[in-house]
């Protein structure tokens, strides 16, 4: 503990009442159908911080009865670009002018700093104002060399009425990176953000309602999968959904929409390996390392939770890893120093701390960590920053999406060793490589199996940048031009433009 950089409790003043969180149902706040609510307990201090509604079938059946009925009425989808574009824009404003209240109910539930809290809003009326200017850039294609007698015209159409199902890792951001593009293309919307993680997405439907989202439009619903995801899942009025979130329950989703074939975009876990040649820059690989693995306690889907490491220098990184590893800030996430707040249960802690445990019983070597992380004054969970290193490609540390402040290091000796350990998963999410040869880097990009590749750098984002998975990592994409695309259907119109038509009956 004392080799260890612990922020203790912080003087931030707690709220004196959670936040009560409502459904928004075409454009009213209300209660679930049978009056029923639930509590979410903060995972760092221990207090009830949202007090919000638990929604059943017919609260889901109401709010998509509403998103439908405002998709068919037609005003929504028939709006202009420049329209739809306002009202993001004037949600972006909204989201700006309210960051500090968003930023301390989403640490609150979540147990993230507040400061990466303050920088993913930010980051969220960024990604709202990039689609506000593609809303305006909708368009199709036409076809004149089809012959004289024919003009060919692609329209491009909302898909419909869109279930958004999103986690908690990042609740406002990843609402965010979906929500904006969907009604940028014209469609209606009923979202279920996850049960631990609600606050925040009510907040968005407030900042909606002022901006003048019209009723119907966007709708949510709170409550837990079973059965208000499954509801939104399998409600053959609903055209398409879209998901963020675990493996198995994206895979659950597929089954559950197969019954209608509606449209399904998954956004899914990752094991995200981050490849070190003997030429890398080691000042910049090793704090990238750092920062891939603890960012968001590691409860990210592209967190960098595997290394892979040339023999050559393999030493030399975890010993240089473990020793920055022990200056990162773990603790109250109020305090605007931490780094690395609190894990989301105490369930998915004991779920960290088996898979760490089960690697060292078969070899692997904890240089850092592997224990529960003991903050003074705080009630809540934290798990130490964990460095294992002899990790095998077959151990389950190694495989499977753990989670959590853990990082993995296997070593290689030549580049098609390194690729085949990093395509040797069931994920494709993301991927990076640490070299000065530019030659390594181009054919490490090429052949690693991942959506995502980075090149001397890690976890940089962009809206105009596609993100999304291969293989069980997910399908679809979110962010640029392509996430506006998922919402969008396309029409073909075959168009008789000459006088005669050639009878097919003589």
């Amino acid at each position: 503990m004392s080799e260890l950089n612990v922020v203790a409790i912080s003087n931030a003043k707690l709220p004196d009442d959670p936040f009560v969180a409502r459904h928004l149902i075409d454009g009213a706040w209300k209660d679930s159908a049978e009056g029923e609510t639930f509590e979410r307990v903060s995972p760092s201090h221990g207090t009830v911080v949202t007090r919000a509604a638990q929604g059943n079938g017919a609260d889901v059946d109401a709010a998509i009865s509403a998103a439908r009925k405002a998709y068919d009425a037609g005003a929504w989808r028939a709006t202009t670009g420049k329209d739809r574009a306002t009202l993001l824009l004037k949600v972006a404003d909204l989201i700006d002018r309210e960051r500090d209240r968003i930023a301390l109910l989403e640490t609150l539930e979540s147990g993230k700093p507040i400061s990466q809290a303050r920088a993913e809003i930010e980051g969220a009326a960024d990604i709202w104002r990039f689609a506000a200017s593609l809303a305006r850039t909708i368009h199709g294609e036409s076809h004149n060399t089809l012959g004289n007698d024919f003009l060919g015209v692609v329209l491009k159409e909302p898909v419909g009425v869109v279930s958004i199902i999103t986690p908690w890792n990042f609740p406002f951001l990843i609402v965010s990176q979906k929500l904006p593009f969907a009604l940028a293309a014209g469609c209606t919307a009923v979202i279920k953000p996850s049960e631990m993680t609600p606050a925040t997405t009510v907040i968005l439907g407030e900042l909606l309602i002022e901006a003048g989202c019209p009723a119907g439009v966007v709708n949510i619903v709170l409550g837990y999968g079973d059965p208000v995801g499954i509801a939104m899942t399998t409600d053959k009025r609903v055209d398409m959904v879209t998901f963020t979130g675990s493996t198995a329950v994206g895979k659950g989703i597929v089954k559950a929409a197969s019954e209608t074939l509606k449209k399904v975009s998954l956004e899914l876990g990752g094991k995200n390996p981050q490849v070190l040649f003997p030429d890398a820059d080691l000042d910049s690989a090793i704090d990238a390392i750092v920062f891939g693995v603890y960012f968001n306690a590691g409860e990210c889907c592209n967190s960098g939770s595997r290394i892979i490491v040339h023999e050559d220098i393999a030493e030399e990184v975890v010993s240089r890893t473990v020793a920055l590893s022990r200056d990162v800030p773990f603790g109250d996430p109020l305090d605007p120093s931490t780094k690395v707040g609190a894990i989301i249960t105490p369930d998915h802690q004991k779920k960290i701390d088996t898979y760490v445990q089960q690697a060292a019983n078969h070899g692997g070597d904890i240089r850092l960590g592997g224990a529960a992380l003991d903050v003074p004054g705080l009630k809540g969970q934290f798990y130490q920053p964990t460095v294992i290193s002899n990790v095998t490609g077959e151990m389950p540390i190694a495989r499977d999406e753990v989670f959590g402040p853990v990082l993995s290091v296997l070593t290689f000796k030549t580049l098609d060793e390194a690729i085949a350990l990093v395509n040797d998963a069931d994920y494709g999410l993301s991927a990076g490589v640490w070299s000065e040869n530019v030659h390594t880097c181009l054919e490490f990009a090429r052949r690693a199996q991942a959506g995502t590749v980075w090149t001397n750098t890690w976890m940089d984002g962009f809206a105009e940048l596609p993100f999304g998975g291969l293989k069980e990592s997910g399908q679809g994409r979110e962010l640029g031009k392509y996430g506006l695309d998922e919402f969008l259907e396309a029409k073909t119109v075959t168009m008789r433009i000459g006088k005669t038509r050639s009878p097919w009956v003589a």
